[in-house]
C-alpha cells in the first residue's frame, strides 16, 4: 500500500490520478445550480434503484468469482505508469462489468437527486461538526482497487472505513483486515469549493497483527510533502509528469448515504457509520 519510493500511499477512500477517460464520458459533476430540487418519492425511488443494483454487482461476483487484488502494481492494486490505484473497470469483464456498469448509471440518476448543495460546509471550523460530511462512513461499492478486499488474495479482506473530522479538518482511512492487521491512512482535508475536498497525506499508521519482536506494535511512516514528492519525480523515482492531484467530489450526499468521484475517477459508495 505504500510505494518503495513514499511518493503514493494507496489509501481506502482517495485516489491520485486524473480522470479515467471513461468514467468523464459516463458521469460528471454537476454544478451545484444545476441540481434541481427533487422530490422524496424520486430520491427514494433513486436510491432504492442503487441499492439494488449494487446487490446484483455482489451476486455477479459471487457467481463469476470476485476480482483479485494484491499489493503494488503487480498484484493490480497500482497503476502500472502513475502508481496511483488502478481502476477495476479496466478488469471487471462479463456479467460483473455489466452489473457495474448498471451501479454507474444508478450513481447519475442518484445525483439528480442530491439533496446537499454545500457538502464541505464547515470543513475545517470550530463548527465543524456541522459539516455534512462529518462522521464515519463505511464502503459499500468502489471502482478503486486499492480499496477493494477480498480473501482470495495476499492482502486478504478486510473493512474499509472513512472518517472525517469536520472541526479540525482531518480524515482518517481505516483499514481493517481481517489478520488482525491495521492500516490508518491520515491526510488534511480542504473545501476547494462546495463539492470538492481537497486532500493532503499526512502519514500512515501500520499495527502489525502480532507485535514486531514482541514490542513494536505501531510503525508510523510520513508521506513526503509536495516539494519532496517533485524532487523524488525529477530523480525519477515517480512517473515523469509528478504525483497527480488528490481530491474528491461529492456528488450525493444526505444523513446516510455518501457517493463521491475522485481526480482518478473512481467512484465509491459509502453509507454512515456508528463511530465512538
Amino acid at each position: 500500500m505504500l510505494s518503495l519510493t513514499g511518493v503514493f500511499v494507496s489509501s481506502a477512500v482517495v485516489s491520485l490520478a486524473r480522470v479515467h477517460p471513461a468514467t468523464t464520458s459516463r458521469l460528471r459533476v454537476l454544478p451545484v445550480t444545476a441540481v434541481q430540487a427533487a422530490s422524496t418519492e424520486d430520491t427514494t425511488a433513486a436510491r432504492t434503484a442503487l441499492f439494488a443494483a449494487i446487490a446484483e454487482f455482489r451476486s455477479a461476483e459471487q457467481a463469476e468469482g470476485k476480482t483479485s487484488i494484491d499489493f503494488g502494481v503487480k498484484g493490480g492494486e497500482l497503476d502500472k505508469k502513475s502508481r496511483a490505484p488502478a481502476d477495476l473497470r479496466n478488469v471487471w469483464r462479463g456479467r460483473v462489468k455489466s452489473a457495474a456498469t448498471a451501479v454507474e448509471d444508478a450513481i447519475q440518476a442518484l445525483a439528480l437527486c442530491n439533496p446537499t448543495a454545500d457538502a464541505t460546509k464547515l470543513l475545517g471550523t470550530v463548527e465543524g461538526a456541522l459539516c455534512p460530511l462529518h462522521g464515519a462512513w463505511r464502503n459499500v461499492w468502489t471502482t478503486a482497487a486499492d480499496a477493494s478486499f477480498s480473501p482470495n488474495s495476499t492482502r486478504g479482506d478486510a473493512a474499509v472505513y472513512n472518517v472525517v473530522d469536520g472541526r479540525s479538518g482531518k480524515v482518517t482511512n481505516h483499514i481493517d483486515f481481517a489478520s488482525g492487521a491495521q492500516f490508518r491512512v491520515v491526510l488534511r482535508a480542504t473545501a476547494l469549493s462546495p463539492q470538492r475536498v481537497g486532500l493532503q497525506f499526512r502519514f500512515v499508521k501500520v499495527s502489525p497483527p502480532k507485535p514486531i519482536l514482541g514490542l513494536i506494535r505501531t510503525i508510523v511512516i510520513p508521506v513526503p510533502g509536495p516539494f519532496i514528492t517533485r524532487v523524488l519525480s525529477l530523480l525519477g523515482r515517480g512517473p515523469k509528469e509528478g504525483p497527480p492531484p488528490a481530491y474528491f467530489d461529492v456528488i450525493y450526499l444526505d444523513d446516510e448515504l455518501r457517493v463521491h468521484v475522485t481526480g482518478q475517477g473512481n467512484l465509491f459508495v459509502q453509507r454512515r457509520a456508528p463511530w465512538k
